[in-house]
C-alpha cells in the first residue's frame, strides 16, 4: 500500500511514477506557479534549490499543517544553466552544444514539514553525451519528447545517446529517489 499522506507541488507524471516506484503516493497534487528567473550571479546550484524552495512553500502556504514535497531539476553546461527552449531553433542550438561534451543534470528537493520549516537536498549527476550528428539532433528534436524540460528527457530515445551516467538516473529523470526518500522519512512519512 503506497504512503499518502502528502502533497506533491508538481503536475509532472514522471516523478508521480518515480515516487511510486518507491511506494509513494500523494494524496493530492498540485502545481506551484512561481517566478522562476535567474538572480543576478546566482550559481545553477543555488538556483534550483531556491526553486525548489520557492515551490515547497508555496504550496505549503495553501495548505497549512500538510507536509509538501517539491523538486526542480536543471541542465549545467560549465556554470551555464540551460532553461527550456522555446521552439525547434532552440532546442537543436542546445542539443549541438551538448553533443559530445560532459555536462551536469541538477535535482533539487525540497520538503516543508507541517509547521512549514523546510529541509532541501541537491543530486548532481554528470551525463557524458556522444558526439551527434546533424541528422540524430533534427530527429530528435522534431520527436517532441523535449518539450517542456530544461535540455531534454533522458527516458526515450535520448537514451541512446548517453554513454556514460555518474551520479543518479532518477535525479535526472526529475526526482532523486535516494534523497526524497530520506526526506519524506525524516518527516514521518514512511
Amino acid at each position: 500500500m503506497a504512503v499518502k499522506n502528502f502533497i506533491l507541488a508538481s503536475s509532472s507524471p514522471q516523478r508521480r511514477r518515480l515516487l511510486a516506484q518507491i511506494g509513494f503516493e500523494p494524496e493530492k497534487i498540485e502545481a506551484a506557479d512561481i517566478d522562476e528567473s535567474e538572480k543576478k550571479d546566482e550559481r545553477p546550484s543555488e538556483y534550483v534549490k531556491r526553486m525548489a524552495r520557492e515551490k515547497a512553500l508555496k504550496v505549503a502556504a495553501a495548505n497549512p499543517g500538510r507536509i509538501v514535497l517539491a523538486a526542480d531539476t536543471i541542465v549545467v553546461v560549465g556554470t551555464r544553466l540551460l532553461h527550456k527552449a522555446k521552439n525547434d531553433e532552440e532546442q537543436f542550438r542546445v542539443m549541438k552544444m551538448l553533443s559530445g561534451r560532459a555536462h551536469r543534470v541538477l535535482s533539487a528537493v525540497c520538503v516543508a514539514d507541517e509547521k512549514g520549516k523546510t529541509a532541501v537536498r541537491l543530486s548532481s549527476t554528470r551525463i557524458i553525451m556522444k558526439k551527434m550528428s546533424d541528422e540524430e539532433i533534427k530527429a530528435y528534436v522534431a520527436g517532441r519528447e523535449w518539450i517542456g524540460c530544461s535540455g531534454y528527457k533522458i527516458e526515450g530515445c535520448m537514451e541512446a545517446y548517453v554513454s556514460k551516467i555518474i551520479g543518479s538516473y532518477s535525479g535526472v529523470v526529475g526526482l532523486p529517489l535516494y534523497e526524497v526518500k530520506n526526506l519524506l522519512n525524516g518527516v514521518g512519512v514512511k
